[in-house]
């Protein structure tokens, strides 16, 4: 028997037959510790939240970034590099859930498919019997028709019925003249009506297989489809599995490393407090030499001083000092703020500003170029002297600079560049990190800008 796509196979075969296409496909929910069933809003809900977890370690980059400036090279790449890692770990699981659920709707669509195939190929077999079997219902009907045209042509009854015994006029044509016409066909109602029922059946199951063969050929080809659906959601949950399994060992190794390098650089936070008290040491230090040159100096401070508390004190401040950068954009303040790794409250003695890579850096004031070289946490600083203003000593340091335009003993004017913005020291991105000192000490930079 032969159907659409090729021989019949018996159905019990062809089940085997899928059932190895289909095996590996469907082993991958075992292989992959269980398929999760999970409905599509679940699995929306599951994405959304993942996104939104994404979009939350993605906003505390900027700011992991900026609190991890001073640190070691090797933690801070590992406290950034656990960042990623755990900004992709839920994405990389809910897109694993969806994978999952994309493979059992396949499985259980590839069920369903067999089933069906296996229930049409069934009845295929029964209607295919059961024509067989009417074949002979057909033609016993049709022998007593011809037998009784016979006759009755012999007879000289009818002339029609020559038509039937020689094959040159249909059963239905027959039927309908000879009823009409022969007495001996009233008399074989019987005999007529079975024939008719028997061919008419005979069409109806025809047409019937026929259908259901086209629904076999319908359920293969979707079966087919369907192999192709679940062996690419296989891949995909292989692939997430795997991703989601590399995430979490990395994320364990990351933590790891950052608990040894806490312990490990901790004389790095020493260091750079170090650095920082030798350079406030040395501004001092600078200020005490300059009133010793100048006896007259400290006075005129003294008096500028106290004329500056009479009058309220520091309204004309904002107008001595102009911003280091063409476009200034903060990206973190003067103050405290919490180490993340240290776990330890720290001053961030500066203003960062956005500064890409190579991008001028501004005098903020006239003065002398107390220093431009390397430091362990600052990297290239520079360091300008600009005198006393309202009485007070003023200096201002800008660090973590690529290279320099300046060097030390320089006179420089406002507005001159004095170096170009990088990532040298302890910073983690291009930027410039603006210090404000004023008698010796740092403070808020922005209190001292227009």
């Amino acid at each position: 028997m032969q159907i659409a796509g090729g021989p019949l196979r018996p159905v019990r075969g062809w089940r085997r037959a899928v059932g190895a296409t289909l095996g590996a496909v469907l082993a991958a929910g075992l292989v992959l510790g269980g398929v999760v069933s999970a409905g599509a809003d679940d699995i929306d809900d599951r994405r959304a939240a993942a996104e939104a977890e994404r979009r939350q370690k993605q906003r505390e980059r900027a700011q992991l970034e900026a609190s991890l400036e001073d640190t070691n090279a090797d933690l801070r790449q590992a406290a950034l590099d656990l960042n990623t890692v755990e900004a992709r770990l839920p994405v990389a699981e809910a897109e694993l859930a969806a994978a999952q659920a994309a493979l059992e709707e396949a499985r259980r669509k590839a069920e369903i498919l067999a089933q069906r195939l296996e229930d049409a190929q069934a009845e295929e077999t029964a209607v295919a019997q059961q024509i067989e079997k009417d074949e002979g219902k057909v033609e016993a009907a049709r022998a007593d028709i011809v037998q009784m045209a016979r006759e009755a042509y012999r007879a000289g009854d009818d002339a029609s019925a020559l038509g039937i015994v020689t094959g040159a006029q249909s059963t239905e044509e027959f039927l309908q003249d000879f009823q009409v016409s022969s007495s001996a066909a009233r008399s074989q109602a019987r005999t007529l009506t079975e024939l008719q029922d028997a061919e008419a059946l005979a069409r109806n199951q025809q047409a019937r297989l026929d259908a259901i063969r086209e629904t076999i050929a319908a359920l293969k080809k979707e079966a087919d489809a369907n192999v192709i659906v679940a062996q690419k959601a296989e891949r995909e949950a292989a692939d997430r599995k795997a991703e989601v399994e590399r995430l979490i060992a990395e994320q364990k190794r990351l933590k790891a490393t950052i608990e040894t390098k806490r312990e490990e650089t901790l004389e790095d936070l020493e260091r750079n407090d170090q650095e920082r008290g030798e350079l406030a040491a040395k501004i001092k230090g600078i200020i005490a030499e300059q009133e010793k040159r100048d006896r007259r100096l400290a006075e005129e401070r003294r008096r500028q001083q106290e004329a500056e508390r009479n009058s309220g004190g520091g309204s004309s401040q904002r107008s001595f000092l102009s911003y280091p950068v063409a476009s200034p954009v903060v990206t973190s303040s003067y103050g405290m703020r919490f180490h993340p790794l240290y776990k330890t409250w720290r001053l961030h003695a500066g203003t960062d500003f956005r500064a890409y890579c190579g991008t001028p850096i501004y005098a903020s004031a006239g003065g002398t170029v107390v220093h431009a070289y390397y430091k362990y946490g600052a990297g290239n600083q520079v360091l300008i002297n600009h005198g006393y203003h309202g009485g007070r000593s003023v200096m201002t340091a800008y660090s973590h600079l690529s290279g320099f335009a300046v060097g030390s003993g320089q006179s420089v004017s406002k507005g001159d560049v004095i170096g170009y913005s990088g990532t040298t020291g302890g910073s983690t991105a291009c930027h410039l990190h603006f210090e404000v000192w004023v008698d010796g000490s740092t403070v808020d930079p922005m209190g001292w800008l227009p």
